[in-house]
């Protein structure tokens, strides 16, 4: 069957490119897999657009349009995607984050794959800057110990005597230059800690709650799927939208797979 979905696919890819631009606050990520979508039901349907897979999926009270964030995988990274949902129904509908699940197939065997989610990221991105604080702390204090001993040195003279000398004036120019990088280097380390939070609180898929006709989505941040030494990788997202399970088949491999 086909959708018509011009005026849900204006507002999605809109919607994808602002999350995938967001994205980059997980790190940046090194191209090597691509994705693909298979309809599990009569009721789905795979295309691409804009160079991007893309599945969507219709039930009695919602539709789910999920893409990738980005073009390509990272090969051992998690995999991201922008889920676009529309409650269609006359009563508001659900979502609910921990209702969703991931099931890697490998070898006619199932295995869990976590949803990594807001709360999770935002405790990274903690763990994150508390790590950069420390590593900003110490560059800091290595600048001011170099700063603090400029002004000084030794001298020799032709007849071979040595002595030390001081500068004062040099040695506050240098305090005083090392004080404004460190005050910059400080400062910038909050301003991305604070830009990264910002980020993931825009992005990042969450509850909620859609009231009839209401668009809601954002990133959802997928574990790893077990390497299989190069070959092609198979799992399946469940969507639960209210009533609705919305089950997209997904596989993974290297790019020209």
């Amino acid at each position: 069957m086909r959708f018509d979905i011009g005026g849900y696919w204006g507002i999605f890819m809109r919607k994808v490119i602002l999350l995938a631009l967001c994205a980059t606050v997980s790190g940046c990520t090194t191209a090597g897999e691509t994705l693909s979508f298979r309809p599990s039901n009569p009721q789905q349907q795979a295309m691409v657009r804009d160079g991007r897979p893309a599945l969507v999926s219709r039930q009695k009270n919602s539709l789910v349009l999920v893409s990738p964030a980005a073009r390509q995988q990272q090969t051992y990274g998690r995999p991201v995607f922008v889920v676009g949902i529309n409650n269609i129904s006359r009563q508001p509908v659900d979502f609910r984050v921990a209702q969703v699940e991931a099931i890697q197939h490998v070898a006619g065997s199932d295995f869990s794959m976590s949803i990594v989610t807001y709360e999770m990221l935002v405790q990274e991105e903690k763990n994150r800057q508390v790590v950069a604080a420390i590593l900003t702390g110490v560059a800091a204090g290595a600048n001011a110990a170099a700063a603090s001993q400029a002004g000084r040195g030794t001298y020799t003279t032709p007849s071979g005597r040595t002595g030390t000398f001081y500068s004062p004036t040099a040695n506050a120019i240098a305090q005083g230059n090392a004080a404004a990088q460190n005050e910059a280097l400080i400062a910038a380390t909050v301003e991305t800690g604070q830009r990264n939070m910002a980020a993931l609180e825009q992005a990042v898929i969450k509850d909620n709650t859609l009231m009839p006709g209401e668009w809601y989505g954002g990133q959802l941040h997928v574990s790893p799927p077990t390497d299989q030494g190069g070959a092609q990788k198979s799992y399946t997202l469940v969507i639960t939208v209210g009533p609705d399970r919305h089950v997209v088949e997904i596989s993974q491999g290297p790019v020209g797979s």
